[in-house]
């Protein structure tokens, strides 16, 4: 079978060195992982224009997956999904999750709690479709248009990684009904730096936590929410009181680093797996590990079962 990854930080790397890092290793995950099973993997060529890239190599694929910053997120899987097979996340539900006002509007709807948005006093500031940490700061200033301000919550930053199953497109042949898979719960180290920026710099999966199953039930219940398909990643503040979605992740996120070593499983094949509605088993996690955001991994210990 031939899939098509497409990776926008890594291809264009000179935007944000440090983002093409993190870029580079779930490229090189997500391929190796597909490789390992037999399949042929493509991406974009150095230096060619992203989405040119997409529709070029598209037809020839079987499968299709697009990873790109939020607010780019929707055209390219948009073009994705004119060309190939997509087994990410819809192009409607990433347009959704990409705007986060929205989104924390249609969960707070849902009964999932989400950071009260304020308008005075020091916030969180992030950008209305922004991606993860970053061009979020802690800080008593007017946001720009293209930002917002929320509550500050103070707590563990954790995040549940899953694959969804098919939800939308092709419904008739791959709708399953079953519900996300969990791949782990995540600890992220996500740090308040000097100037009140925040930066993400890797974490540990997969970890035990004594709200665990709350924890997933509303992950999952978030994913189910808006749409959501394929590997996603929630991201949620967890403080003795709450348990808030601070972010919806419509694709691969960093975790996938750590989680394609912690587990048995192969990362591509379940991914694939989803998308054609076949029966998701719970994974088995062999190893504890650490990662950071340059796809450097440390096995901190064997998980028997």
């Amino acid at each position: 079978m031939n899939i098509l990854l497409a990776e926008y930080a890594s291809h264009y790397a000179e935007i944000d060195p440090s983002l093409a890092l993190e870029g580079r290793a779930m490229l090189s995950t997500l391929q190796k992982s597909f490789e390992q099973v037999g399949h042929t993997v493509h991406s974009p060529t150095p230096g060619a224009e992203f989405e040119s890239e997409i529709l070029r190599l598209g037809p020839s694929c079987d499968n299709g997956l697009v990873i790109a910053p939020d607010d780019l997120l929707f055209s390219y899987t948009k073009a994705l999904e004119s060309v190939c097979r997509n087994i990410g996340c819809n192009s409607i539900s990433v347009a959704l999750c990409a705007n986060k006002q929205k989104s924390a509007s249609i969960l707070l709807g849902q009964g999932i709690d989400v950071p009260r948005e304020i308008t005075s006093g020091k916030r969180v500031i992030k950008e209305i479709s922004g991606a993860g940490a970053l061009n979020m700061w802690y800080a008593d200033k007017e946001p720009e248009l293209t930002q917002f301000g929320q509550e500050y919550i103070e707590g563990e930053h954790l995040s549940v990684s899953l694959i969804g199953s098919r939800i939308t497109g092709e419904i008739c042949l791959y709708y399953s009904g079953n519900e996300s898979l969990l791949l782990a719960v995540n600890r992220q180290d996500i740090r308040i730096l000097d100037g009140g920026q925040f930066g993400y710099f890797g974490g540990e999966t997969p970890i035990s936590h004594p709200r665990h199953h709350e924890i997933v039930s509303v992950a999952q219940k978030t994913g189910l929410a808006l749409g959501c398909q394929g590997y996603i990643g929630i991201d949620l503040i967890v403080s003795p009181e709450r348990i808030v979605v601070v972010d919806v992740n419509p694709r691969p996120t960093g975790s996938i680093i750590g989680i394609a070593c912690s587990i048995s499983e192969n990362i591509g094949e379940l991914i694939l797996d989803a998308s054609y509605g076949k029966k998701m088993e719970p994974v088995t996690h062999t190893h504890h590990v650490k990662f950071d955001k340059s796809g450097n991994i440390s096995i901190i210990d064997g998980i028997s079962r």
